[in-house]
């Protein structure tokens, strides 16, 4: 099983670049992740060709085979249990993951429409830098779930 995370744009933040790559290296203790930027859209371009040129790049980057994810705000709630099940049934079946994180403006709805399943993170606006950052760290936490390794203390 691959988990592919996939963002439009660059980490601008040096800190959270750090926080990634330290999750990025624990995760592989788990699961294999593969983190890939795509360019995103034009910065003179209205939020909507934005949105629909980076949506593009994003499902351009899908592997063939992979489950697509939308992380929106719109997206299902999950707890970090659920999470963790999920990932195990991926895990169980061999199901290579994508999810998508979108730039600054967030996901089309023509991108929305063609993933497989969207899921939120949290009932909050994210910026799309910190949406990777808690995503990474939701993977790790779900992969100590199921190792039965001390990290996830919560209830």
């Amino acid at each position: 099983m691959v988990v592919h995370v996939l963002a439009a744009g660059r980490l601008t933040s040096h800190g959270l670049g750090l926080a990634c790559a330290d999750y990025e290296i624990r995760l592989g203790r788990f699961v294999r992740v593969v983190v890939r930027e795509v360019r995103p859209g034009p910065a003179h371009a209205s939020p909507a060709v934005r949105m629909r040129i980076e949506g593009e790049r994003l499902l351009a980057a899908v592997p063939r085979g992979t489950r697509a994810i939308a992380l929106t705000r719109a997206g299902r709630p999950e707890t970090t249990e659920s999470f963790a099940r999920k990932l195990a049934g991926w895990r169980t079946t061999a199901t290579d993951v994508a999810f998508l994180i979108g730039g600054a403006h967030g996901l089309s709805a023509e991108t929305l429409d063609r993933c497989d399943a969207r899921m939120s993170l949290s009932p909050l606006t994210l910026p799309h830098e910190i949406a990777r950052l808690v995503l990474l760290e939701q993977l790790y936490r779900a992969g100590t779930i199921l190792q039965g390794t001390p990290y996830h203390k919560g209830r």
